[in-house]
């Protein structure tokens, strides 16, 4: 998969795959036909706002604004950019 990722690719679930809280899991999960990704809190705040809408840009501002102390920016593109290598996004 050569797909580019930068601060204003729109990002959003797979097709396939599903991403809910999963309560039993106590956690946000990725869902595909054959299991299941259990996705760390982190993972979770990130996935959760790739929803085809916003660049990724809004979803770091988003993030900045929710953990005012915390610089996001370079973690959120190393995330996305995995996420796109696993097949859990498109862009």
């Amino acid at each position: 998969m050569n797909e580019t990722v930068n601060k204003e690719t729109v990002p959003a679930i797979a097709p396939g795959l599903r991403f809910q809280w999963e309560e039993a899991q106590d956690c946000h999960v990725l869902l595909y036909p054959e299991g299941m990704i259990k996705l760390s809190p982190s993972a979770g705040e990130i996935l959760r706002r790739c929803d085809g809408q916003k660049t990724i840009d809004d979803i770091i501002a988003e993030l900045n604004e929710q953990f005012p102390d915390a610089d996001l920016a370079d973690d959120v593109m190393t995330f996305l950019e995995k996420a796109v290598e696993n097949g859990w996004i498109r862009t």
